[in-house]
């Protein structure tokens, strides 16, 4: 890897079509804007469209040329995810890179419409349902990448089988913790069975470090977070946070980069909290084989989509 890997060391993508879900603001949208700037079909999966309409026309006033088709999706329906999984095959007939970069962040206990915790339903079985209703179509694009966008709050994670939901303690912390350390475990034992199935498709995750998004504006609103975690973002923020352009280095390099590898986990170097992308370990639960199989039968059984063995 270069120590200094940038947007501009991405290939090129002409010819390639990729998925971004969550692609109107934040990680997302910045994502939308270097892929397409490289001449990739970026379809912006969004549930607010109007939004989404927005952005598009944000990209197009700088990137007339960009070629985007925005396309609804509610993470938080896995009728949505069904539907949206319906449209795309009806429309391309190759997917060379699906980036699962929505999500929702510390928010207060809400559940989905499929009755499941919001942050785990929105963050992660979202994405597994999306995945595996698009696996087809992505192991037939020669080369094609499956990313997922975690969090450092992975670092300190623990998925709970015993409680997934949060219905026996919730905290809204710990539970954006399980889905970010969610994401990372998808993506490991994606990338597993993915390789034992002789597919050339690879998975891999990463985490921007310490970004201020749309996220950190939305928890607080919905959370009515404390003075003092107000106190931190306003202080920390900007003298410790990196800018958008930076913190969306390593989704892009583990989703483009030729040198990046599946089954890995990738974020800034400096104090994993700034810089220039690097591999790094995310947490001692991508090891346990027991518990990434556990999880994944778990998400079949609760999602209903069934992958591979």
């Amino acid at each position: 890897m270069s120590n200094k890997w940038t947007q501009q060391d991405i290939p090129d993508m002409a010819g390639k079509v990729v998925i971004i879900t969550g692609a109107n603001s934040g990680l997302g949208l910045e994502s939308t804007k270097a892929l397409a700037e490289k001449g990739a079909t970026v379809v912006m999966a969004c549930r607010n469209l109007r939004k989404a309409e927005e952005a598009k026309a944000e990209v197009l006033a700088t990137n007339p040329a960009a070629r985007l088709d925005v396309m609804a999706l509610d993470n938080a329906s896995l009728a949505s995810v069904r539907a949206f999984a319906d449209a795309f095959k009806a429309r391309y007939d190759r997917l060379d890179l699906l980036l699962n970069n929505a999500g929702v962040m510390a928010i207060p206990r809400e559940l989905t419409e499929d009755g499941f915790e919001m942050q785990l339903g929105v963050n992660h079985l979202a994405h597994f349902a999306l995945t595996g209703l698009l696996l087809d179509v992505i192991t037939a694009t020669p080369n094609s990448r499956i990313h997922s966008t975690s969090s450092s709050a992975a670092f300190m994670g623990a998925i709970n089988l015993d409680d997934l939901m949060g219905e026996k303690n919730y905290s809204r912390w710990t539970a954006y913790g399980q889905s970010k350390l969610a994401n990372a475990a998808f993506a490991t034992e994606l990338n597993r069975r993915l390789r034992a199935a002789g597919h050339d498709t690879i998975a891999n995750s990463s985490h921007p470090g310490f970004v201020m998004t749309n996220l950190q504006t939305n928890s607080m609103a919905e959370s009515g977070a404390p003075l003092g975690e107000r106190i931190l973002y306003g202080l920390a923020g900007p003298i410790m946070a990196q800018d958008v352009g930076m913190g969306v280095l390593p989704q892009l390099y583990g989703s483009t980069a030729p040198e990046a590898k599946g089954g890995l986990f990738y974020g800034p170097k400096t104090l994993r909290m700034r810089g220039y992308p690097a591999e790094q370990k995310c947490n001692d639960a991508l090891k346990d084989a027991d518990l990434l199989k556990r999880f994944w039968e778990a998400s079949e059984e609760l999602t209903g989509v069934h992958y591979l063995d």
